[in-house]
């Protein structure tokens, strides 16, 4: 049997670009990596089969808690779990690992929006079915 690949998982490391003057990860970079993280996860969602099309998401909470200052060349695994499901928005919660030392939690929230209007919209049934595997 193939090993599936995760979804919810992306390795990577710190890079010398990520880090400030004092040598330690910079917030703005542990954020940029949380949303590569999670737009790979993203990637795997179900197409719209029904041809109705798909609402835009945008970012309307961004919150990091760190536990561990982080260096060029740290290890990172960011794993991402969906938190909540609302009528009209997703949570997502990233938890972000280092040498097997949780280093920090990051907490996104995506809401669904018409792309011409930038009204809020429910999110598509297919998508909420998808997104219910990956609560804990």
């Amino acid at each position: 049997m193939a090993k599936r690949e995760r979804l919810d998982i992306t390795d990577t490391a710190v890079g010398l670009r990520d880090v400030g003057l004092n040598g330690r990860l910079n917030t703005s970079a542990l954020m940029a990596l949380a949303e590569e993280a999670l737009h790979r996860f993203w990637q795997a969602r179900p197409s719209q089969e029904d041809g109705s099309t798909e609402p835009e998401f945008r970012t309307t909470k961004f919150e990091a808690r760190l536990y561990e200052a982080l260096g060029p060349g740290d290890p990172l695994r960011f794993t991402v779990q969906v938190d909540k499901i609302g009528g009209k928005s997703v949570g997502f919660a990233i938890s972000v690992e280092s040498a097997k030392t949780r280093a920090a939690d990051v907490e996104i929230t995506w809401t669904a929006v018409n792309k011409d209007s930038a009204e809020p919209v429910a999110l598509p049934e297919a998508l909420r079915d998808w997104l219910y595997q990956w609560l804990p």
